[in-house]
C-alpha cells in the first residue's frame, strides 16, 4: 500500500462522469460500486492518468478532459449503413436503439441506431461520449500499486 497514486498504481475510486450540460453520463456512486483504475495498462487515457497522479486516499478531485484526452473524436468511418434486410431475424430497430453487433473477428460491439429509412439503417459505432468534453468528480478510496507487481513475479 502506498500513500499516493503512482504511474503503476491500482486505484479504487468513486466517480461521476458528466457532460458539459451537467448531464450525468456515468456514476459509480449510484449503485455504490467503485471502479478500479489501473494506471500504466493502456486502459486509461494519458490525460486521465495524469489527473490521478499524486492523489492520496481520501482526496477528491474535479477536472475536465477534452475529447482527444477522453473518448477521442467522433470518427465518421464508424458510422455504418445497413440494409433493412440485414435485420430480418431481429426486426428493423427504431432510432435511438442500442444494439450489439458481431464484428468479423467475432467481438461484439454496441452501436446506436441513428436513422431508419426504407432503404437503410444508419448505425453509429463510436463511443457515445466520443467528440465530447467530459467532467470527472473523483474520490480516491484505496491505492495499491503493488497489486500488478505481485502478479508479474509469479513464475510457472
Amino acid at each position: 500500500m502506498t500513500e499516493q497514486v503512482q504511474s503503476d498504481s491500482a486505484v479504487l475510486v468513486h466517480f461521476d462522469l458528466k457532460l458539459e450540460d451537467g448531464t450525468l453520463a456515468e456514476s459509480t456512486r449510484r449503485q455504490n460500486k467503485p471502479a478500479l483504475f489501473r494506471l500504466g495498462d493502456q486502459s486509461l487515457s494519458a490525460a486521465l492518468e495524469q489527473a490521478l497522479l499524486g492523489l492520496r486516499v481520501g482526496d477528491k478531485k474535479s477536472f475536465s478532459l477534452a475529447p482527444d484526452e477522453a473518448f477521442g473524436p467522433s470518427n465518421p468511418d464508424l458510422v455504418q449503413f445497413f440494409s433493412p434486410r440485414d435485420f430480418v431475424d431481429t426486426g428493423v430497430p427504431e432510432e435511438g436503439t442500442i444494439m450489439l453487433f458481431t464484428a468479423m473477428n467475432g467481438n461484439e460491439m454496441p452501436g446506436v441506431v441513428l436513422a431508419v429509412t426504407d432503404e437503410s439503417v444508419t448505425v453509429d459505432f463510436n463511443n457515445p461520449l466520443a467528440g465530447r468534453r467530459v467532467f470527472f468528480d473523483i474520490d480516491v478510496l484505496a491505492i495499491d500499486p503493488q497489486q500488478e507487481d505481485k502478479n508479474a513475479h509469479i513464475t510457472g
